[in-house]
């Protein structure tokens, strides 16, 4: 066996020796005469010798990298030119991984994993089917070049390339000639401005809205998914009573084809609609379509008969209208339906009221009584302040009162000396200091929402008993009965926020704002004898949706101080505060007003705020915001988490 392997080797070489030879007979010297044919043939031989032929064939120079190694085998039965021979040594080099680059005057075989990096032939013009390296700038003009890239990348090798510039929707595919032209195939089959138009159709009879509605309906209904191909769109023109389609040929055709089926006259007597609204109070809107029924055909009614034949009226348990009229008649209520039946914004608005005052008095004032003589009455010398009963004080000091039963100790510090004996001078002297410091922080904030164009009112307060008078009744001489009576009225005590916005164009809101703030003052007690704070704004104001304005407020400091005294005496010094009183009160009040509109376009948006709210009130009562909650959990009622009763909207679902 081994010497069978040694003499079959010894052949091959013997062979490629003879070949070799006949070619270098065939070829010596000079290039090959044009016109002239060669049959190579070539078994295991080194691919360097086959190289060193087609440079003698072609009159070619090359330069040869280390890494091209190879043992080729080539059967040929025909002859071939130099150029076949040529394009059949690029497929032998493609063969076993290696390329030819053009570089001037040479040409460069190289490993083809190189082959990117390395300059080609650029070949704007129309290519062969050769395996030469070329580079191929491509225009697309009705797709978008990046949409190939992913499509055209698997067809190109590893040592290829495939690029998309967007800006120029140009496509960059460098690659073997043969490669490069099969994908410029592909990109002008692919790249066809195809028949992707927009057809207009004009319906008789039948109205554009409803069709474009039916059709859409029907397409989502079928679950269509995309084929790749133009989606297929639909929009009415209700002022031609038109239906602009646009999408592929065949789907423009199958719609066609049912809006044809449709677009058909209403049977005799059939010119009666039922029109179910979505938005609009039915009751409310037929009474505007007869008047525009009216007015509408009213020029064209005289000697016609068509204004009589407009019936128009509400359905209210299904919010329906049902409209009996002429087909022309009857799509110009149609489109004016369609515009009126919609679904209308929202707008939150919050309303924060802040109420910020203080309010610091002091008091001091000393009262005197004294008895000269056994036989005297009492006599006052002051009573500043309202401090104290100088009756009583006087009654005291000349035994005509019991001490103990005295009751003109007031609030703050009271201090009293004096003598009471049965003889002699008697003397009482009250004195009086009283300080007084009040904070108040009141923080409200309302909040309503409503729809865009209605009045909305929100009235948060109590209502509180106001004395509006009495009157009194005795009875008989004998029984000397008396029946008092009084009259009470009860008034709200609260916040009310009334509020009508309105939407422009943009994202700004209008609001006619009116907002009333009312609250008991400080310090009233009982049911009879109140005082009530009242702030009021009303007013009209443009906010930006989400945005924040100031309504207004008041800013107010007063100080007011009161000195009395006996004249003469308190103004000696030090000596003259005992017959003196003095009292100050020193106000600030701060009161400001701000309003906040959110327009809630859909009803995510909508879900989402209430979402919000309800969080945080849940939280409260969970006690989730830090405070030490007053029952222990399991016994507090508790709102149940909002998604365990509500689901949300469509748009809210997903990943």
């Amino acid at each position: 066996m081994k010497h069978d392997s040694l003499d079959t080797s010894r052949f091959r070489r013997v062979v490629v020796a003879v070949t070799l030879a006949t070619l270098a007979v065939w070829w010596s010297g000079s290039v090959m005469a044009e016109g002239e044919r060669i049959t190579p043939n070539y078994k295991d031989a080194d691919i360097r010798q086959i190289i060193e032929a087609v440079s003698e064939v072609t009159g070619k120079n090359f330069i040869i990298d280390a890494r091209v190694k190879a043992q080729v085998t080539l059967i040929s039965s025909t002859p071939m030119s130099p150029d076949a021979f040529y394009k059949t040594f690029l497929s032998i080099l493609q063969v076993y991984g290696f390329v030819a680059i053009p570089s001037g005057d040479v040409v460069k075989i190289l490993p083809d994993t190189n082959a990117r990096q390395l300059p080609g032939n650029d070949l704007p013009q129309r290519i062969g089917n050769s395996d030469e390296i070329v580079t191929q700038v491509v225009e697309v003009k009705n797709i978008g070049a990046a949409q190939l890239v992913p499509i055209l990348r698997p067809l190109v090798p590893p040592y290829g390339h495939l690029a998309a510039h967007p800006s120029s929707n140009m496509l960059i595919i460098s690659d073997r000639a043969a490669n490069v032209n099969r994908m410029l195939r592909i990109v002008r089959r692919i790249d066809q401005s195809g028949d992707e138009e927009i057809e207009v159709m004009r319906l008789e009879h039948a109205s554009a809205g409803d069709l474009v509605r039916i059709l859409t309906a029907l397409a989502q209904g079928a679950g269509r998914t995309d084929t790749g191909g133009a989606p297929t769109q639909l929009v009415s023109d209700d002022r031609t009573n038109s239906i602009l389609i646009s999408g592929d040929k065949t789907a423009r055709l199958r719609i066609k084809t049912l809006i044809a089926h449709l677009d058909t006259p209403l049977e005799e007597g059939g010119n009666t609609q039922v029109i179910y609204l979505r938005y609009a109070d039915a009751e409310e809107l037929a009474g505007k379509l007869k008047e525009q029924a009216t007015q509408s055909t009213a020029p064209a009614a005289a000697g016609t008969g068509v204004a009589n034949s407009v019936v128009i009226w509400a359905d209210i348990p299904t919010n329906a209208l049902v409209i009996t009229a002429p087909p022309k008649v009857m799509r110009s209520l149609r489109s004016v339906i369609d515009k009126l039946d919609i679904r209308r914004l929202q707008v939150q608005v919050e309303a924060i009221v802040v109420d910020l005052s203080a309010d610091k008095s002091a008091e001091l004032g000393v009262t005197w009584a004294i008895d000269a003589s056994d036989d005297a009455a009492g006599a006052a010398l002051t009573n500043f302040g309202g401090a104290t009963n100088v009756g009583q004080i006087v009654g005291a000091v000349t035994g005509g009162v019991d001490p103990t039963s005295l009751d003109f100790v007031q609030d703050g510090v009271t201090v009293g000396v004096g003598r009471l004996k049965d003889s002699g001078t008697n003397f009482a002297v009250i004195a009086r200091a009283l300080a007084g410091d009040a904070n108040t922080n009141i923080l409200s904030m309302p909040s309503i929402v409503t729809m865009d164009n209605e009045e909305a009112e929100v009235s948060v307060g109590q209502e509180v008993p106001f004395l509006t008078g009495s009157f009194s009744s005795t009875g008989g001489t004998v029984t000397g009965s008396v029946n008092p009576f009084q009259t009470i009225q009860r008034e709200d005590v609260g916040l009310k926020l009334k509020v009508t916005p309105q939407i422009n164009e943009g994202d700004a809101v209008i609001m006619d704002i009116e907002l009333e703030v009312s609250n008991l003052a400080q310090g009233a007690t009982g049911a009879v004898d109140l005082i009530t704070n009242q702030r009021s704004i009303r007013q009209k104001v443009v906010v930006e949706d989400g945005g924040i304005v100031v309504l207004g407020g008041l800013i107010d400091e007063s100080l007011l101080e009161s000195d009395s005294g006996v004249p003469g005496l308190s103004r000696i010094p030090l000596f003259g505060n005992l017959f003196k009183s003095r009292s100050s009160r020193k106000t600030k009040r701060n009161l400001m007003v701000f309003i906040s509109p959110t327009i809630l376009r859909d009803a995510a948006q909508a879900y989402r705020e209430t979402d919000a709210k309800y969080d945080y009130i849940r939280d409260l009562q969970r006690g989730d915001d830090g405070r030490i909650p007053l029952l222990p959990r399991e016994d507090r009622p508790i709102m149940p988490a909002i998604d365990e009763f509500v689901a949300p909207p469509p748009e809210l679902d997903g990943p």
